[in-house]
């Protein structure tokens, strides 16, 4: 996933509700690639599913670059920035995938959505951005909501514990990427970002063959390409959501992904979050939500505050 374009004009994002429904179907697309993700798990290697995912995934990128202003949307002055960027995002990928492999789609996702919560921590520690006891009280409740999750009722299986690891190795390393993204989206279209991303994790993943890949079946490699489509497809809806509407105001609908994957984890599974993940999952999104809450007002305070021209 990839931030907002702040190249894009202001007069340009004046489409809220139609930047919001864009917002939602990438949503729902990467939810579905998740669930597909979720059913190749046990008959593929990790590396092979991150392949098809994101080589499949390129030429969406390329055809949305064709759309939004040509073949310059793929060049670029500033690969090594894209390198550290990608490279971060292709290990997150790594372990989301497996994330979604271990645990329902439910607990995944809603351990997941720390994302933001290791942003505030690095943006501190990287940017040297000041945190107030507001975003670190979120922060402290947020990891309380994911220790939840990841404490079963019933005892922790391996596979549970192995999952909550890469869950919250995938969003912390998200969080690299993020922080990346802060620096990069001042002079870098959003989908040349995630045309290198896609292009670094595939050839990444593609090394992966050297240690054996499996051969699909007719109705694997269908799932295996709608993967890779439904991805590229969700970062197409993801972009375009951006060039409508402003970031602060999308955020919240990032939490729709739960939705999502409570009902294709019920139907495609048979799976039914326990008590523990509803409650931790409340608790992570709360945290969020209050995290964005007060990068707005702090924004709002910052314009306010700014001498005019």
């Amino acid at each position: 996933m990839t931030s907002g374009d702040s190249t894009i004009p202001q007069s340009g994002r004046d489409r809220p509700f139609l930047g919001i429904a864009c917002k939602l179907a990438a949503t729902l697309f990467f939810a579905l690639m998740f669930a597909a993700i979720r059913w190749l798990g046990p008959y593929f290697p990790l590396g092979e599913i991150v392949f098809f995912r994101s080589f499949l995934g390129l030429p969406v990128i390329v055809i949305a670059a064709f759309l939004s202003g040509g073949p310059a949307l793929l060049s670029t002055r500033r690969i090594d920035s894209h390198a550290l960027r990608s490279i971060a995002g292709t290990i997150s990928m790594f372990c989301n995938f497996a994330a979604y492999i271990f645990l329902p789609l439910a607990d995944a996702t809603a351990i997941g959505f720390a994302a933001p919560l290791f942003v505030v921590i690095l943006a501190a520690l990287v940017l040297a951005e000041r945190v107030h006891a507001y975003r670190w009280s979120a922060v402290v409740l947020g990891f309380i909501g994911v220790l939840i999750i990841a404490g079963p009722e019933g005892g922790v299986s391996r596979s549970a514990l192995y999952g909550a690891f890469f869950a919250l190795a995938g969003a912390g390393l998200m969080a690299v990427a993020m922080i990346f993204l802060r620096r990069m989206s001042a002079h870098e279209h959003s989908i040349t970002i995630a045309f290198y991303f896609m292009l670094t994790s595939a050839a990444v993943a593609l090394i992966t063959a050297l240690f054996g890949w499996n051969m699909p079946t007719g109705e694997q490699a269908l799932v295996l390409i709608f993967t890779g489509l439904a991805g590229g497809i969700g970062q197409l809806f993801l972009s375009y959501s951006y060039r409508f509407s402003e970031a602060s105001a999308l955020a919240p609908f990032d939490y729709a992904a739960m939705i999502w994957a409570v009902a294709l984890g019920y139907f495609l599974f048979g799976e039914l979050p326990a008590p523990q993940v509803w409650l931790g999952g409340a608790i992570v999104i709360a945290a969020g939500l209050l995290i964005l809450w007060r990068e707005r007002r702090l924004g709002r305070d910052r314009a306010l505050s700014s001498p005019a021209l």
